[in-house]
């Protein structure tokens, strides 16, 4: 049995797509911490950093952007397993990719891809 962290922080200013998101990955047996603070979602990595095993990631938050929660992220643990979810252009998820994004999904997207997506990062622990 993989001993892996099964805990999944979920950053997102839309309170709405964090409820749908926490509700259909607890029912795939996952821990969900969900947080519409960028703020609030730095602190909690910061403290439970060893528990999670991925960081679903908005980009266009008011606090800050995506990539700067990313990189404060990375401070905290350059090994973080970040996906982001974005209804924005390509070109911000290359340029996350070479800093060690581990995916992106466009917004919206189907939940079936989403669990499907979480459960290849899972599999990768």
């Amino acid at each position: 049995m993989n001993s892996a962290p099964k805990q999944i922080l979920a950053i997102d200013d839309k309170k709405d797509i964090l409820d749908i998101i926490r509700m259909a990955l607890e029912g795939e047996g996952y821990q969900v911490y969900a947080t519409s603070s960028a703020n609030d979602g730095l602190s909690y990595y910061e403290k439970h950093s060893a528990e999670i095993g991925l960081v679903l990631l908005d980009y266009l938050m008011p606090e800050m952007t995506g990539d700067l929660v990313f990189e404060s992220l990375q401070r905290i643990n350059p090994d973080v397993r970040v996906l982001l979810l974005t209804a924005c252009e390509d070109q911000v998820a290359k340029k996350m990719f070479t800093q060690g994004l581990r995916g992106y999904m466009q917004k919206p997207f189907y939940l079936d891809d989403l669990i499907q997506r979480v459960r290849e990062e899972f599999d990768t622990l």
